[in-house]
């Protein structure tokens, strides 16, 4: 498959999920079947969905909680590769309050869409969701303080370029902090073909080993890769994966 196959199936699939929140039902990113925990509301505590709204919650398509896996502080500015409809963007825009500023990212108008009217209904002013793709993020050099995502990094079809441009932007000292898919062994060329599979978060992950060395290649040190639970789909397990830009700030 193409590269340009594969990002238009991406955002088919997760336009059509904005679209089936906004029209009141719900959606995963799940596709490989399985047990998952993916989009589980078990991953957000009640303190956490409490004051959201509702479709920001609805259209939690992760495999993680990212911003319940890092330490947020007042002022700093955090950026989220794949915001889908918000969440993570609007919990880290909280903790890091007024003084601070929290970005959204997304490559999908409906999703972009479905984002901003969560962001209306939630009151949140330091709240900014940009289109674009997390191959070639449209912010500065050396501009935030926090990356974070959520199941998005294992869609993207340049996996290298998506984590130099996560680099770019951070400042020096600045945290990588993502909730991703990974394989437990290597897939199939069968796997890494199915559109389906892919789309669904499965096709598309990397191996703990390889996420390391990427991370490392692109500049970051200090990177884990922790296990957190069940994947996707099969072979798959979700991980909290953390690096660190050399520097201080």
């Amino acid at each position: 498959m193409k590269d340009n196959e594969l990002k238009k199936a991406v955002q088919e699939r997760y336009g059509k999920a904005a679209l089936e929140v906004r029209n009141g039902g719900a959606s995963c990113c799940g596709g490989g079947g399985g047990s998952s925990s993916c989009c589980e509301p078990a991953l957000y505590s009640p303190e956490e969905r409490e004051g959201l709204p509702q479709q920001a919650v609805k259209a939690s398509l992760g495999c993680g909680n990212p911003t319940a896996l890092l330490e947020l502080r007042a002022g700093e500015v955090v950026l989220d590769l794949g915001s889908g409809g918000g969440i993570d963007v609007l919990l880290s825009a909280r903790r890091v309050g007024p003084t601070g500023k929290a970005y959204g990212l997304d490559m999908t108008d409906e999703m972009l869409a479905l984002a901003r009217e969560n962001q209306r209904q939630s009151g949140l002013m330091n709240v900014e969701f940009l289109k674009g793709e997390i191959e070639d993020i449209p912010l500065r050099d050396q501009s935030v303080d926090v990356v974070i995502s959520n199941c998005v990094i294992n869609l993207s079809t340049d996996k290298d370029r998506a984590l130099r441009e996560a680099f770019r932007v951070l400042r020096p000292g600045g945290r990588f902090a993502v909730s991703d898919v990974v394989l437990e062994g290597p897939a199939s060329e069968e796997v890494r073909r199915n559109l389906q599979l892919w789309t669904g978060c499965v096709a598309g992950a990397m191996e703990i080993s390889e996420y390391r060395e990427k991370l490392a290649a692109a500049g970051f040190v200090q990177a884990a890769v922790e296990p957190t639970g069940p994947g996707c789909g099969p072979g798959t397990v979700s991980a909290f994966v953390r690096a660190t830009k050399p520097g201080t700030k």
